[in-house]
């Protein structure tokens, strides 16, 4: 594999987790709503002995890691960061959706995991299309 073949791959694994992450918090936070979300959680966690103070919590801090993690990773800023906090987020969804739905259904998780893994695997200095590179010139 070339170098600029890596460089490429991990612009396009970036830019799509980002442009997931990015809209599924926009989603939360200004389409469908963060009253909604936690309601659709609510009768789940109650069921489980789950405090509503902490499943609200878990929603905020999910649906705004998603938003500023997915900005960051398309501008790839603070990358690793990012990707640390999209790996917290992506446990506490599974976690969360564990009460939901069975564990081993990971449809909409999995795929987050594969590509964020990828990311944190790849050398760093495959990222070569990314503020963080262009901020290190200096």
């Amino acid at each position: 594999m070339t170098e600029t073949n890596l460089q490429i791959a991990e612009l396009l694994l970036r830019l799509f987790a980002g442009v997931l992450f990015l809209f599924q918090g926009y989603d939360k936070l200004f389409k469908v709503k963060m009253s909604n979300v936690i309601e659709t959680f609510l009768p789940d966690a109650k069921q489980n002995n789950i405090p509503k103070p902490l499943v609200v919590i878990v929603a905020y801090f999910t649906s705004f890691a998603e938003l500023i993690g997915g900005l960051l990773l398309i501008f790839g800023f603070m990358t690793n960061y990012a990707l640390y906090v999209l790996s917290a987020d992506l446990l506490l969804v599974a976690f969360s959706f564990s009460f939901v739905q069975a564990m081993w259904d990971l449809k909409f998780v999995f795929p987050r995991l594969a590509i964020v893994t990828t990311l944190l695997l790849l050398p760093e200095n495959s990222r070569k299309f990314c503020l963080d590179y262009f901020l290190s010139l200096n």
